[in-house]
């Protein structure tokens, strides 16, 4: 049996997501397929789940976890910003409930031809879909410096950005890089660590190389925008987001979507025509317990929150 990625707050999953008796929950980010397993062993027989990733190694993972509720489980290669098309194409017009975990995967991230890993040498790749066109090693061969700069300061939040890219170019002038060692390495070179910090000091820049070759954040403003309409009346949105960029497109839109009404506070009448379509369940995101992060270190940064669908 495989060792499998340990899902994130699973039982605050369950709970949040309030699922009644039947109807069909969206798992937007499959994974290993640990939430979905989790659901569907604490939920009614006439509960379904459609569970979408854009890895397709990863379903197939899932596809043997799952095989025992291979009734009720439907499973699908797209990326989040697929959501209703592939809901549409698979007959489903609304939901019950739907999850997005934005997490990056165990096999992922511990698997070195994959790219991501800041401790294992592998190809600088970070493709979670390896059929997309472009690599984390071509991106920094075809971006121009200041789009290189723009994504590593603000994607990674990374103050060194313009040292960072000045290290890379002059690594590209002797040759290639092409691994993530050879990265990792030269970003430790200029970018120091706080003292006693557990943190590597390229995981900023592999953070916003990861997002970029992954178009991460347009994908989950997309995904946003589309499952709203497609959720029930009181279904619930439960999104667990890993870093703070983001929790805040995430928190923004929660709470533009509570709020309805975009028009200027001085005008005494809307004129917008937007309504209320959520329900804020979180006022504050949902961390993990310390037990949890004891026994699944990754799980710290880790913030859920909740909103319920409204008709008004």
């Amino acid at each position: 049996m495989p060792a499998y990625h340990e899902p994130v707050m699973k039982s605050e999953v369950l709970h949040y997501l309030n699922i009644h008796m039947e109807g069909v929950i969206v798992d937007g980010t499959l994974g290993d397929g640990g939430h979905t397993e989790f659901i569907l062993k604490n939920t009614a027989p006439d509960i379904r789940v459609f569970a979408i990733d854009r890895d397709l190694s990863a379903i197939e993972r899932a596809r043997e976890r799952l095989s025992p509720f291979r009734d009720r489980v439907t499973l699908a290669h797209g990326n989040l910003g697929d959501i209703k098309s592939l809901a549409a194409q698979n007959g489903i017009t609304h939901i019950a409930g739907l999850l997005m975990d934005l997490g990056v995967s165990s096999p992922q991230l511990d698997t070195p031809g994959r790219g991501f890993s800041i401790q294992h040498d592998g190809p600088l790749d970070m493709r979670m879909d390896p059929s997309q066109k472009t690599s984390a090693a071509e991106l920094l061969e075809k971006l121009s410096d200041i789009e290189l700069m723009s994504i590593i300061k603000n994607f990674g939040e990374e103050r060194y950005s313009k040292r960072i890219v000045r290290a890379i170019r002059k690594e590209q002038a002797e040759r290639p890089i092409t691994t993530t060692g050879q990265l990792s390495r030269l970003v430790a070179r200029v970018v120091s660590s706080p003292r006693h910090s557990r943190i590597h000091p390229a995981t900023r820049t592999f953070q916003a190389l990861r997002i970029a070759v992954n178009d991460e954040l347009e994908q989950l403003k997309s995904a946003l925008q589309d499952v709203v309409g497609l959720l029930n009346s009181t279904a619930r949105l439960v999104v667990i987001s890993f870093h703070s960029l983001e929790d805040r497109i995430v928190k923004t839109f929660f709470r533009d979507e509570q709020k309805g009404c975009s028009c200027p506070p001085k005008i005494p009448q809307c004129i917008c025509g937007r309504s209320q379509t959520l329900k804020i369940i979180t006022r504050k995101p949902l961390v993990p317990s310390e037990d949890e992060v004891a026994q699944n270190p990754r799980s710290i940064s880790a913030k859920l929150r909740v909103a319920e669908r409204v008709y008004v």
